[in-house]
Order: structure tokens, then sequence, then C-alpha cells
């Protein structure tokens, strides 16, 4: 178990304490081939819908995503990614107090975004897809995700390999936060991501739950996102010819193991499709994280 440390992201009229309580960050996705909702929020109407649902069971953050990251995808138009998000974008910062999140690798869809009110980058491309998106953070003065992964959604499950595998994204996560540095973002408004899933065997994940202290003292709140991704269903599987659901119980049930993993070796904020078993499953490890010896 490690104890984990504390930050203040303080921006706008948003305040996020980590450390003691975890964070948990709700996914509202805007996509017709997401693997892990079946595009069931693909309207802009379902969408605002569930966003306002996952605030009300206790998200603390949520993530807008127009372009589906699941493995082998194909990448959207920028005017594609706007008409998607930015209605969704511009009814939720009105019914919800929370931060909203843009979900996208691209600096003109997290412009418009962020003057739609969104508050949060949540960059898979850890600033390496557009050279321009930094810029964006740093001018908006928000904080930003970055996030570990081999390639792109489209080849990063081809052949993931390292030598190294704890020392490889470690060191990948280092020179995204010198890029987001140099391109003006403060220390403080940078939050990293080892990107579970993303150019990563099934081992490869479990190992990086196992060692996810070893990111502990990067000196920036990590964020990890388990919820519903292929290993969990893999390790499900048992006797079955395929791997089960992403939208069946069980499922859930091994996210939420894998969610009390994360908190319990360090996570600052957890990334989830079901908010209300993630908030109840992070209020019981962080009691038990928190007690004193």
């Amino acid at each position: 178990m490690i104890s984990r440390n504390t930050y203040s992201l303080i921006w706008g009229r948003h305040r996020l304490e980590l450390g003691a309580k975890t964070a948990v960050m709700g996914v509202v996705n805007v996509t017709p081939d997401s693997f892990s909702d079946g595009g069931h929020f693909y309207s802009a109407d379902s969408a605002v819908a569930h966003g306002r649902k996952l605030a009300e069971d206790g998200a603390d953050i949520l993530d807008i995503g127009g372009e589906s990251t699941r493995p082998f995808s194909e990448p959207v138009t920028v005017k594609e990614e706007l008409q998607r998000v930015l209605p969704v974008i511009e009814s939720l910062v009105d019914q919800v107090s929370i931060p909203i999140s843009i979900d996208t690798t691209k600096a003109e869809v997290a412009r418009q975004a962020l003057d739609a009110g969104a508050a949060i980058i949540n960059d898979i491309g850890a600033l390496r897809h557009d050279a321009e998106l930094g810029a964006v953070a740093s001018e908006y003065r928000v904080p930003i995700i970055l996030m570990h992964m081999l390639g792109t959604p489209k080849t990063m499950q081809l052949t993931p390999k390292y030598g190294d595998l704890i020392g490889e994204i470690r060191t990948f996560l280092e020179q995204a936060v010198e890029r987001a540095e140099s391109a003006g973002i403060p220390r403080e408004m940078i939050i990293v991501d080892p990107g579970i899933g993303f150019g990563k065997t099934f081992d490869h994940n479990l190992s990086l739950l196992q060692q996810l202290g070893n990111f502990q003292d990067m000196r920036a709140p990590i964020l990890v996102g388990p919820s519903r991704k292929a290993f969990i269903r893999h390790l499900l599987k048992g006797d079955r010819d395929s791997d089960p659901s992403p939208l069946v119980p069980e499922v859930e049930t091994g996210t939420q193991a894998a969610v009390a993993a994360s908190i319990l070796n360090g996570a600052h904020i957890v990334r989830v499709h079901d908010v209300g078993s993630t908030r109840s499953t992070a209020t019981i490890i962080d009691a038990i994280v928190n007690i004193a010896h």
C-alpha cells in the first residue's frame, strides 16, 4: 500500500484536492464505436443526460470525448469531433458544477471546447500528435493530462514490447512533462497517466497496476483508467469461447477490483464508466489508506 502525495489544483472557478480522497472522472463517449458502451451516448441529448447522471453519482470530473481510442480505431476529422463534443459541453457546463475535461489530441478541438466551458485537457498523445496543443493549455491556464501510449490507437496493440516496462513508461512521461513545461504549462497543472491498455499486453497492465508506486515521486498526480479494459474481460473469460461484453455486471465487478488496486498503489484519479460503483469503492479504499497507524 502506497502513501499518496497530496496536490491542490486551483484554476478558474475550480479546485481539486488530490491525495486524501480519490477523485473520480466519469467518462462520456460521444462516439458511435466506443468499445466500452457501444455508442449508447452518441446523440447529444443522451450524452448530456448521462453526464448529469455521472455528476449526480459523485463524479469529480466529466471527461467528454468525440473520437474513439479503442485499439485499431481510425481517427476522425477536427470538424466531426467538434460536431460531436461541443453541443454536449455547452449543455453540461450550465448543468453541472464540476470541471469538464475534453478528451482530445487536437489543439483546435481543445481550444473550442475550452471556449465552450471545458476546463481540463486530457491528451492521450502527451503533446506528440499536435504541436500546438501545449500552447493552448498554457494560454488557457488549465490542467492537462499526459498519457503514455505506444504509437497510435490504430497501431498500439500490434506488438507491444518493452525491455523495462516501468522504466520506459516513466522516461516517456518525464519527457512529456518536459514538453509541457517547455510550452509554458506550469508543473502544478500537469497530471500523468501511465496508459493502462494503450500499447500494453495483459501482463503489462497487471504489472503496471502492481508497480504504480514507482510513479509517485514524479511530482504530479497520477490518473489511472482501468475501466472495462480488455485485460479485465480476458481474466474473466474462464472457459467461454470469447471475452464477456464490457457491459455485463461481472466486468464492472472486475473493474472495481482494478480501481481498488489502483488506489492502494497510489492513483489520485480514476477514470471510469460507472461512477456510482467507483465512488463506493473509493470511499472504502480511501478509508483504509488514510487510517492512522
